[in-house]
């Protein structure tokens, strides 16, 4: 395969510490020839048991992401200070799993030089994907805890069905890439207009407040500013979930993503 045992060892280091690697193995050469050989140009990154792995984390790193969401949103709901830092806390897990991902595709792409074996590099930009929605999720815990302001009515409902809208969104956009659901683009699309509509619902209602308030009271304009961003925590969540539909389409149907911005196109 032209790389050393020593090498190997190497890589497969973190796989042994966290217990996927029970113990060690040997390839027999000639009949990995034989095998590659058999698959031709039907052969597909998807296909092995290295990258079903890689499904099987992404795929609990994106239950707990949504785990992550439910525990910011309702923490936020409730003004629960102790639930938001949990779900803080919860971050740091996300951030774990990434770089859990990261290293298993490496070793994959290490141990098998296939030119398919390029689309594997997709599963760290899914895993980053995840790790981003992680970060949003705690700018909406940091409001519960930095303020005690109760919201207006209007614009809870509207954050509310925008947690509704996203938290759809993570589910088609991550069964498109785990499942080969890529007809699910045009759902996902739907549900991004949607985040937009209550996004610019929500900001202007808070202008009318803002405008409402005295700019000398410096608490209550920080409180403005931190509901804006959990509003804008769902908006691009909403956006990296396109992402993620984009990703999936070019690892399933080979078709390459656009270099223009989105906001361009």
């Amino acid at each position: 395969m032209g790389i050393t045992r020593r090498y190997v060892t190497q890589l497969l280091q973190p796989l042994v510490k966290d217990g996927t690697v029970k113990r060690a193995y040997m390839i027999d050469l000639k009949s990995y020839e034989e095998i590659s050989e058999s698959f031709g140009e039907s052969f597909t990154p998807k296909d092995t048991t290295g990258n079903t792995l890689i499904n099987d984390m992404l795929e609990n790193m994106a239950k707990h992401v949504k785990d992550q969401l439910k525990t910011s949103f309702e923490s936020f709901l409730e003004y629960d200070k102790e639930k938001a830092n949990y779900s803080l806390e919860m971050d740091y897990t996300t951030n774990n799993m990434v770089e859990k991902v990261r290293t298993t595709v490496e070793t994959v792409v290490s141990l098998n030089q296939h030119p398919e074996f390029s689309k594997s590099v997709l599963y760290n930009e899914v895993a980053y994907d995840l790790e981003r929605i992680g970060d949003y999720c705690a700018h909406i815990s940091k409001f519960v805890i930095n303020d005690d302001y109760i919201i207006d009515e209007k614009i809870l409902k509207n954050i509310k069905k925008m947690y509704s809208a996203s938290k759809k969104m993570i589910n088609l956009s991550m069964g498109a890439f785990l499942s080969n659901k890529t007809h699910l683009r045009d759902e996902v699309m739907e549900l991004e207009d949607s985040l937009h509509i209550l996004q610019s619902k929500s900001v202007n209602l808070i202008a009318t407040q803002m405008a409402e308030n005295s700019f000398e009271e410096k608490e209550r304009s920080n409180y403005f500013i931190y509901l804006f961003r959990v509003i804008k925590a769902f908006e691009r969540i909403g956006d990296i979930c396109i992402e993620i539909m984009d990703v999936a389409i070019e690892f399933h149907d080979n078709i390459p993503r656009s270099t223009t911005p989105r906001t361009f196109r």
